[in-house]
Parts: structure tokens; sequence; C-alpha cells
């Protein structure tokens, strides 16, 4: 007897359960994803080639823009620092800031410090929003006799006495070097003789000796 044979009927797969599952896992992407904050103070770095990051953390950082100003921050993990810092520094030159003066240089994201001593006072009383749109005059290092990084320097240290501290100098391109000079010779000053200088990384050149060892261990320059 012959067997009955069944019509075909096309496979229906329903995608509605992947569906939820692919945009529960792309909002738990979208929530959990730390985007990096804008640079307070954006210069453009001299390229380099080199493999080495800049550390993260323990971090005072030292910019200086276009036209040679010069401005300072600290990591802000580093709270306890900060307050040591600005503490010191408002006792040692008799600034007379405020409790919510210092604290906006402690506890904002991405405060730096952009202003002489004379006007630091005015310079802390103001937010990120309201700094935007004020003419940021710089920290003195060029002048010999008013180099004001070397007291920030001397706070700096005193704030991470026991920890390692990183100083890192980043310099626009166009920068001039007497300001350079200027932050040097203030480390110099505090018996500071370490320090990395932040660059833009670049491959390195086809044939040469770090190239060569980058295609032996299969590494590349870290950007």
């Amino acid at each position: 007897m012959g067997r009955a044979k069944l019509p075909r009927k096309s496979t229906n797969i329903d995608m509605t359960a992947m569906c939820d599952v692919a945009f529960l896992l792309l909002s738990f992407f979208i929530l959990a994803t730390k985007f990096k904050p804008p640079e307070a103070l954006s210069v453009i770095t001299p390229s380099s080639v080199s493999t080495k990051t800049a550390p993260e953390k323990d971090v005072v950082l030292v910019t200086i823009d276009k036209d040679g100003k010069v401005y300072l921050s600290v990591s802000d993990a580093n709270v306890a620092e900060k307050k040591t810092m600005i503490d010191a520094i408002n006792t040692s030159k008799n600034i007379g800031l405020s409790d919510a003066e210092k604290a906006n240089f402690v506890n904002i994201p991405n405060a730096y410090i952009g202003a002489p001593f004379s006007q630091l006072k005015s310079y802390l009383d103001k937010n990120p929003e309201q700094l935007r749109n004020v003419i940021k005059p710089g920290i003195p290092a060029v002048d010999s006799t008013n180099n004001e990084m070397i007291d920030w320097f001397r706070a700096a240290q005193d704030a991470f006495q026991g920890r390692k501290m990183n100083i890192l100098v980043k310099g626009d391109d166009a920068s001039k070097y007497p300001s350079l000079q200027g932050v040097i010779i203030a480390l110099k000053k505090n018996d500071l003789m370490k320090f990395q200088v932040v660059t833009s990384p670049v491959p390195p050149p086809l044939g040469s000796e770090l190239y060569k060892a980058q295609q032996a261990t299969g590494t590349k320059a870290v950007d």
C-alpha cells in the first residue's frame, strides 16, 4: 500500500525572542559604556613613534597650548591630593579662597588651573560652563622671577608624599619653547627630574628596527 505524501511546508522560525535579547544586550552595553569626557583644554600634540601609553592614575598634567599658556590639572580620582594642594597654595599665598572655591578645583571633573595667583580666587569662583567663555591667561612660567609653577609643583610634591606622582607634560605642536623651559626649570627647582611628554603615536617607519621587532612579536604601536 502506498504511503500518503505529506505536503511540504516552508520552515518558519519565530525571531521575536532573539530580537528581544539583542535589544536588551544593546541597551546594556549603551548604559554600561563609559564615554571619554571632552577635554577641558584641547591641544594638538606632536607625533612620535612610541609603544608606551601614558599613565591614568596619580597624574599631574601640565598642558601648554599653542599660545604658550601653561595650565595645570590633577587626576579626578586624586581628591585628597587635590584638596591638600589647593589648601597649601591658599595658605602659602594668602589668597583667601572660600570652601566653595576650593571645592571647584577638587570636585569638578576636568578642572584645571589657568590663572596666576592674583586671579585664582575669581577664576575658581566660576563653573566649567562659565570658564569656557573666560579668557584664560595661564599660569606664569616664562619669567624666571615669577615662575608660579615652582609653587604648584611644590604643593603637588607634598600632596603626593609617599606615593608615586606621574608628571605628564602635554604641549601643543605650535607652542613655543620658553614655556616648556619654564616648566622644566620649575621641575628642577623641586628636584623632580622625571616626567613624561604626551605625544600622538604613529606607526614606526617600514623597515626600521622597531617595525621589525613589532612584526616579530605581533605587537603594534599603542594609540
